[in-house]
């Protein structure tokens, strides 16, 4: 095991020091140790690099709120230990994390695993909602709900043991952390660039996964050049706890044929027009019922978005769906017609796109501002509306609270208890927890 600073990340290794290394990720909420039944069969040919997130597992916690933030730490790591060439395996965030590498360090991924993955995982309002709820809950409830969203059933119930190491794994978790991660999964979207990963990938998505469903694993087979499916029957989203054995099997045909063929390096784009080599599905294995994997056709490449002066309205709309959720801007936009079009253009650009981004002020100050401000005219609508934003900007129920307070002494205690009101109803609605 590691000592690890702030610039790198907490692993430990297992296999002959003088095999190829061989990456594993694990998922959010988790730790290394989700793939401790892969590991002795992986590390009799590879030298197996496992790593925590920030936070987890006993990992010091510096959060990290971009993939790329988490995806440098990975690689400043391994610049430390001298190693250039890997291949990598991740589960969820993990394979958010492989994915990165991918497009931004294509010369040192030989070959790719993508394990109940997704090129966007889910909204990023559901996001935002869970470390709302969290900085009011604390873990347990993200914890006492993760058995679901990860596991069958069928499994949960012959299997309390793991079900209880489940839990527990999520408890341990520092919440900054976590929340940092939610704000990194909530960033993430790849889709315009799935074409531009080079490197031989196996998608491996468990067909019962309601976290990354099989559908988000076909959209990235195929926007993949070099991607095959893999789908595991009678699977929730963590596939290597769930079905260990065919996991295994999977990662090792996958790794041990990618070997074998030329990996180039410095590429960065894969052209539109280049057919999909065809892959043989390889051998069904012998550990579990697991389905051939099947090939998809590439999906198109992007269309290059031009460069030049900055673009306040693009700036705005990024920034008024990350503090008002994508649910609002899209209801907004929905209704926008020729008599309001103006006024919402007026409004991305200039109140989002020029005045929330300076810097003087983070979103969280702005919460404070923003929040007296409409208290004091009296607009309990868009009170409703940017107390919710004050939640996803990191302000917490007892730091509302107090605004209101203060807004008692400088701008009445009719408006104040108004907005008491409002934002009571609408504290309660946004902590509620999962489940």
């Amino acid at each position: 095991m590691s000592e690890t600073p702030k610039s790198t990340l907490q692993y430990r290794f297992d296999g002959p020091e003088d095999a190829p290394v061989l990456i594993l990720g694990a998922s959010l909420g988790t730790t290394w140790h989700m793939w401790d039944r892969q590991v002795p069969e992986l590390s009799r040919r590879w030298r197996v690099l496992r790593f925590d997130l920030p936070g987890h597992g006993g990992a010091p916690a510096h959060p990290a709120s971009a993939i790329g933030d988490l995806a440098d730490r990975l690689i400043a790591t391994l610049d430390q230990l001298g190693i250039d060439q890997f291949s990598y395996a991740g589960c969820a965030i993990g394979g958010a994390i492989g994915a990165d590498l991918a497009l931004r360090h294509p010369h040192r991924v030989a070959s790719l695993a993508l394990v109940s993955s997704s090129p966007r995982f889910g909204t990023a309002d559901a996001w935002r909602q869970r470390g709302v709820v969290i900085r009011t809950n604390g873990l347990d409830p993200i914890a006492r709900t993760a058995p679901e969203r990860w596991f069958t059933a069928g499994f949960a119930t012959a299997q309390p043991a793991i079900v209880e190491w489940s839990v527990q794994m999520v408890r341990t978790t520092d919440p900054g952390c976590y929340i940092a991660a939610c704000e990194a999964l909530a960033a993430f979207d790849i889709r315009s660039q799935l074409g531009h990963i080079g490197v031989p990938t196996l998608v491996l998505v468990g067909a019962d996964d309601q976290v990354a469903p099989p559908a988000d694993a076909r959209v990235l087979v195929a926007g993949i050049p070099d991607a095959r499916l893999a789908l595991v029957p009678g699977t929730a989203h963590l596939a290597p706890v769930e079905q260990p054995s065919a996991v295994t099997d999977l990662l090792v045909r996958h790794f041990a044929s990618s070997s074998h063929s030329t990996h180039t390096t410095g590429m960065t784009a894969i052209a539109a027009a280049a057919p999909k080599p065809v892959l043989a599905p390889p051998p069904a294995p012998v550990s579990a019922p697991v389905a051939p994997i099947a090939e998809i056709a590439p999906a198109g490449q992007p269309a290059q978005v031009p460069t030049g002066e900055p673009d306040h309205r693009s700036r705005g709309t990024k920034v008024r769906r990350e503090v008002l959720g994508d649910a609002y801007v899209d209801a907004a936009e929905a209704v926008a017609d020729e008599f309001s079009a103006d006024f919402q253009d007026f409004v991305t650009r200039y109140a989002w796109g020029e005045v929330w981004a300076r810097p003087a002020l983070d979103r969280h100050a702005r919460s404070v501002v923003t929040l007296t401000a409409l208290t004091a005219g009296g607009h309990l609508d868009d009170l409703a509306l940017h107390t919710r934003a004050a939640l996803r900007n990191g302000l917490t129920p007892a730091e509302i609270r107090e605004v209101l307070m203060h807004t008692a002494v400088y701008c009445g205690v009719p408006a104040a208890n108004a907005a008491f009101a409002v934002a009571q109803r609408v504290i309660q609605e946004e902590t509620r927890p999962e489940g």
